[in-house]
């Protein structure tokens, strides 16, 4: 979709946001929406890729100061005017018909304006953003040299390990052959990454133009991301954290890890990893491992008896106290 196509798409309302949406509501708005309609969670549902997509391409729009300013540009000229195509034999392509009021009755249709060039390079070089593939921007360079290809956007979900660990993967055009795009270790969720001369060629022997693409990374059912650590939660039995113990940790994509649990260690304690967390060229993370202390569900006759022994050989004491006095003051 070429990025004249915006006159027919309102991206605000897609989003369900105003006009003056800032960036932190437009970020909230569009990852409640892609949660919603991410293609993990409706397996098979055509009607909700679709939805995806159109989310994904209106937050990749709006999201960028410079192509949101763009899009509020041409949707200010309102639908249905010229779409700058070419006419048909005999006709004008119609420039008139958005221009005319800029520079006077007639839009001097092909001439030059007094003092100067025609100048439609300095009209378009503001005019036209980056958009999904096939939304496209490129800007007039003037006679007699050759132009530069349109810039593209695209989307692309990776896995998890994918994204941390960075990989090559290969994207498919709406039109034209695919191409394979390398995805750098410790890229986020909604990451824009800029490819140089990824988008669309020139016409004319000039630069081609670049793609940008918007990531989407799936959850992982044991890792979360905290900037550059990883986090876990591991459980442990009563016993081991009250006596303590030596625990294996899972790693991302490598072999568990040994850590030891201290005696006494209460449920929510951090355990940390050095260096087992995300790589990039800012630096390297760690991993996190909370402990969560795993309370039986069931007991046996004897484990009970064995329990409530221990429970009477503890100190009268009520630990909640010092909370209860707390929330009274």
């Amino acid at each position: 979709m070429a990025s004249q196509d915006w006159f027919d798409k309102d991206f605000y309302a897609v989003l369900g946001v105003s006009k003056d949406v800032t960036a932190a509501e437009l970020k909230k708005s569009y990852r409640k929406l892609a949660r919603k309609y991410h293609p993990d969670s409706n397996p098979g549902n055509a009607a909700a890729e679709t939805k995806f997509k159109e989310i994904s391409e209106a937050n990749s729009v709006l999201a960028d100061v410079e192509q949101r300013k763009e899009y509020d540009q041409m949707r200010a000229m309102g639908p249905g005017r010229a779409r700058f195509t070419s006419g048909a034999p005999g006709q004008s392509a119609g420039f008139e018909d958005v221009f005319g009021g800029m520079f006077g009755q007639g839009g001097q249709r092909g001439g030059q304006r007094p003092g100067g060039s025609g100048g439609f390079d300095d009209i378009f070089s503001g005019m036209f953003g980056q958009g999904g593939y096939g939304q496209s921007s490129g800007g007039f360079r003037g006679a007699g040299g050759p132009t530069r290809g349109r810039d593209q956007t695209a989307a692309t979900t990776l896995d998890f390990l994918t994204a941390i660990k960075g990989d090559t993967v290969k994207l498919q055009p709406a039109e034209g052959k695919p191409i394979s795009v390398k995805i750098p270790a410790g890229v986020s969720d909604g990451q824009k990454i800029r490819l140089r001369g990824k988008g669309e060629p020139s016409y004319d022997g000039g630069l081609p133009g670049d793609l940008t693409l918007t990531v989407t990374v799936r959850r992982h059912p044991v890792f979360e991301r905290d900037g550059l650590n990883l986090r876990v939660d591991v459980p442990v039995t009563f016993t081991e954290a009250a006596l303590g113990a030596t625990i294996e940790v899972p790693t991302l994509g490598g072999d568990p890890v040994k850590l030891r649990v201290a005696a006494g260690t209460p449920s929510g304690r951090i355990l940390r990893v050095k260096g087992r967390g995300v790589t990039t060229d800012k630096g390297v993370g760690d991993l996190l491992a909370t402990v969560q202390v795993a309370v039986p569900a069931h007991l046996t006759a004897d484990a009970r008896e064995v329990l409530e022994k221990f429970a009477a050989l503890q100190p009268d004491e009520n630990p909640r106290a010092d909370l209860i006095a707390k929330s009274r003051s």
